[in-house]
């Protein structure tokens, strides 16, 4: 069958409702920790490679 599964144990509207409503929290850490790292990496090559060799 396609549909096997009880209607009874599907998820309560007002709880999806609630977990959609507090939004990609993890996505949004991850987009920002990656930002992050590729800026600092951005500051650092400018620091030990283009400073150095303009001096």
């Amino acid at each position: 069958m396609i549909n096997s599964e009880d209607p009874a144990d599907a998820p309560d509207n007002a709880l999806v409702e609630q977990i959609v409503a507090e939004g990609p929290r993890g996505a949004l850490a991850v987009a920002g920790i990656a930002t992050a790292i590729v800026v600092l990496m951005w500051i650092l090559f400018y620091l030990l490679v283009f400073v150095p060799r303009s001096g």
